[in-house]
């Protein structure tokens, strides 16, 4: 038998799976920048955080929602726009879990890595990457 994945779970495991590259992006140029480098740890992180959000760009684009808008700019700029608004996210989730209600600190940022994720393709799904 034969089984074959929807087209949206298709895209949510490469959203995944992008994420995960930016992720990794994301920390590993925040460590050599900061750790390495001895620049100062929020300007190491933020340049991180845009280079891994410019790369994760770059493969949704042509991997999980397969654009082919010729209005690039416009698209990396609703990119970016969903991904700030994610980190907000991500923060006001963190404060909450971790900062108000006193959760474990990588058991809070867990959670809002989720809550982000779920809305980082949400948002980009309808409003990045709509055809």
């Amino acid at each position: 038998m034969l089984f074959i994945i929807p087209e949206i779970v298709q895209k949510i495991i490469r959203f995944g799976v992008v994420g995960f590259s930016g992720f990794v992006i994301d920390f590993g140029l925040t460590y050599l920048l900061k750790e390495k480098a001895k620049w100062h740890k929020y300007f190491a992180s933020g340049l991180a955080f845009s280079i891994a959000a410019t790369s994760n760009y770059f493969l949704n684009r042509i991997w999980t929602f397969e654009s082919h808008n010729a209005h690039i700019l416009e698209e990396y700029t609703k990119f970016i726009t969903v991904s700030v608004i994610g980190l907000v996210i991500s923060l006001v989730v963190l404060y909450i879990l971790h900062g108000y209600q006193e959760r474990h600190f990588y058991a809070s940022k867990l959670m809002a890595v989720g809550v982000v994720m779920f809305w980082n393709f949400i948002a980009n799904y309808f409003f990045t990457f709509h055809s």
